[in-house]
């Protein structure tokens, strides 16, 4: 287990009571040696290089925040072919395609959490091909919807939109807002497909 540096104590209340209780269950369940605590990382090379250190010990990539706005952390890993278990509350539930390039877990529900990622390890324990399914998977993911040229290509279209009607209309910013909502719901939420087509 690979986690953030904790040497330093919190000063909120909630977090030094989790920490109790992680530092319990690390003895009692005899696990001093097996955790690696790492400084927060701020060289993308040296974090890459920890993804797939990771990944080359068949292991996974654990987010369990309460709510995530994107998800960067959720698209490295699953970058570096690494089975990923992310918050189903936020930018990781889009990411995640459930049961197939990673899994969404309720972080409100730790023990529903923890019995996803024990079946996760057990499938791969009976099949070590199960790890390399749901690892190339995520691959598959990022590299349909994830990568630098799709974001580039989907901005400057924007922008092309956009630059065009601000061209064409003396539209303020909220409506040019709104009108770049409704291209990005129409495109992402699926909802172009509810609208019949004209006759």
């Amino acid at each position: 287990v690979v986690g953030g540096d904790r040497r330093k104590e919190s000063k909120d209340l909630e977090e030094q009571a989790e920490m109790k209780k992680m530092y319990s269950l690390i003895d009692h369940n005899k696990l001093n040696g097996q955790f690696r605590w790492i400084s927060s990382q701020m060289n993308r090379v040296r974090n890459g290089e920890l993804y797939r250190y990771i990944c080359a010990t068949k292991g996974a990539f654990v987010q369990p925040a309460l709510y995530e706005a994107f998800g960067l952390t959720v698209v490295e890993a699953m970058t570096c072919g690494l089975p990923t278990f992310a918050t189903c509350k936020g930018g990781p539930a889009e990411i995640i395609v459930n049961g197939k390039s990673g899994y969404h877990i309720d972080p409100y529900h730790g023990e529903q959490a923890a019995e996803i990622l024990v079946d996760f390890f057990e499938k791969c324990k009976a099949d070590p091909s199960y790890w390399d399914k749901i690892s190339l998977g995520g691959l598959k993911r990022i590299e349909e919807k994830y990568t630098w040229k799709i974001y580039s290509q989907r901005l400057l279209t924007l922008t092309g939109v956009y630059g065009f009607w601000k061209h064409v209309s003396n539209l303020d910013r909220l409506e040019s807002r709104r009108y770049l909502e409704m291209f990005y719901a129409l495109k992402y939420r699926k909802l172009a497909e509810s609208v019949p087509l004209a006759v």
